[in-house]
């Protein structure tokens, strides 16, 4: 039997295909194959892990865990500067990786994801230094202490649209509130997970603080979620896979932390910026539509509806869509073969039950692979799949509305609550509508803007709880509240 490989050179960067437990490397018995969304070519064998891997994760974290949680929060705080740091210096090297990895934009990555990557750690670092913890209270003489104090260790499953970024979001105030981790990458895009640990390594992290065991969710994941060893669970992905996790959990009493799905409305009226509201609408086709909080779902007031769409169509038109490690492409591929096959279904179904296609509609023929058109559909059936469950491509609706309470009936009309956008010039209508849209985050005149301070998090099925700022801190610790009493003292 030939020995497998430890490491690939991927677009010339060096990454480790083997587990990261306990401060050192560790190979398994078998391997997945992790293909490229660019060309479907073979990147690497990655090593495959199960039971036996995630045990000696959860122990070298439990392991680590009391040092590290005893470290005085300065102490930490440095390392995890230390952590962004070494991130920023390969900002190049993240990027060129996660491009081949998931088929995301290397512009993007560049400009925006990798450098937020580093934030996450900076952000949460200096947040735990300097403003974690709450004021004594009097109460009738007596003084009341609230404490955060680290939950144990954490479990944080990522998934493939953003990997790097949405598990370090979840990693930093983990690791700075003083947890240990261990993380599940996704297997569609696993690699930057690796290279985090090494940039871990070079910053000092302790052994057994930081964990990584890559494959696939039944072999990997589900050990994981269920491991009577963990004290906090974290995951983003479908709420199918939620369902479950929560009840591989629940033996366990767990607490959670999801974030899910979403099909979130861009709301346009008629006394809106019509160019900001096109430009806003074309920005949705963003990581080829791939994004959780995406406006998959534009409601418009029907009088401007003709010019609105019209607009649409011709901006998104000329979108150049190609190869994502070139700047100047716009949309690229679609993560993977089952998936783009998922997401080719729902615009197939729609078009044979009567939807038009104004844009798009299918795959391009032109890349081939596992590239599909950036899509514009209208005269979709009220009530179905297209206009109700997730579709996770570059796939947009057009759907119009005559008043105020239409648009917002429209808007909430949704098992999901992740996000809206709202376009409109009066300022008055900007606060009544938002009072009233169901979601997590929404956005007036704008979008995909937050700081890390602020709550995160959707409703129904887009999720479980709130993370960003002190939000992060109350699930990633036990907060405890002590009472100290006048009297009763010796001195």
């Amino acid at each position: 039997m030939a020995e497998l490989a430890t490491t690939a050179v991927v677009e010339g960067v060096e990454v480790d295909l083997r587990h990261w437990i306990g401060g050192e490397r560790v190979a398994s018995a078998s391997t997945f194959a992790d293909i490229s969304p660019i060309d479907e070519a073979e990147i690497a064998q990655v090593h495959a892990g199960g039971a036996e891997e995630v045990d000696r994760a959860v122990a070298a974290a439990r392991a680590a865990f009391p040092a590290w949680a005893g470290l005085p929060v300065a102490e930490r705080s440095a390392i995890l500067r230390r952590v962004a740091d070494g991130i920023e210096a390969r900002v190049e090297d993240l990027s060129r990786v996660e491009t081949r990895d998931n088929g995301s934009l290397i512009r993007s990555h560049r400009r925006g994801v990798m450098p937020r990557v580093a934030m996450n750690f900076r952000f949460f670092a200096d947040y735990a230094e300097e403003q974690l913890g709450h004021p004594d209270m009097d109460v009738r003489g007596h003084r009341e202490r609230v404490s955060y104090d680290p939950a144990g260790v954490v479990a944080i499953i990522t998934p493939w649209n953003a990997p790097l970024m949405l598990a370090t979001w979840r990693i930093g105030p983990a690791l700075a509130a003083g947890n240990t981790v261990v993380v599940k990458p996704p297997e569609w895009a696993p690699l930057t997970a690796s290279l985090l640990a090494d940039v871990m390594a070079e910053a000092g992290m302790p052994p057994g603080v930081f964990n990584v065991v890559q494959g696939s969710g039944r072999e990997a994941g589900a050990p994981l979620t269920a491991h009577p060893g963990i004290n906090r669970l974290c995951f983003t992905g479908s709420v199918p896979t939620a369902g479950v996790i929560a009840a591989a959990a629940a033996p366990n009493i767990v607490p959670l932390s999801f974030e899910l799905g979403g099909k979130s409305p861009l709301v346009v009226f008629a006394d809106a910026d019509l160019d900001l509201a096109v430009d806003l609408a074309v920005e949705q086709f963003d990581n080829a539509g791939q994004v959780c909080l995406k406006a998959a779902r534009m409601l418009v007031e029907s009088s401007i509806a003709r010019e609105f769409t019209a607009r649409v169509v011709a901006n998104a038109a000329q979108l150049r869509q190609g190869d994502p490690r070139e700047e100047g492409t716009d949309v690229s591929a679609l993560v993977h073969r089952t998936h783009f096959e998922r997401m080719a279904g729902f615009v197939e179904r729609a078009l044979a039950d009567g939807a038009k296609a104004l844009l798009g509609g299918g795959p391009n023929d032109d890349l081939g692979g596992l590239y599909f058109r950036p899509t514009i559909l209208v005269d979709a059936e009220p009530g179905s799949e297209i206009l109700t469950e997730e579709v996770f491509g570059p796939v947009v609706t057009i759907e119009t509305f005559e008043t105020e309470d239409q648009a917002v009936e429209m808007a909430n009309d949704t098992p999901f609550g992740l996000a809206a956008t709202l376009v409109t010039g009066d300022p008055a209508r900007a606060e009544r509508v938002s009072g009233r849209l169901n979601a997590g985050t929404v956005w007036v005149n704008c979008f995909f803007v937050r700081d890390l301070g602020a709550p995160f998090g959707g409703n129904g099925k887009s999720g479980i709880g709130r993370e960003g700022g002190i939000w992060s801190f109350d699930f990633y610790t036990d907060i405890k509240n002590s009472v100290f009493a006048p009297t009763g003292w010796r001195s």
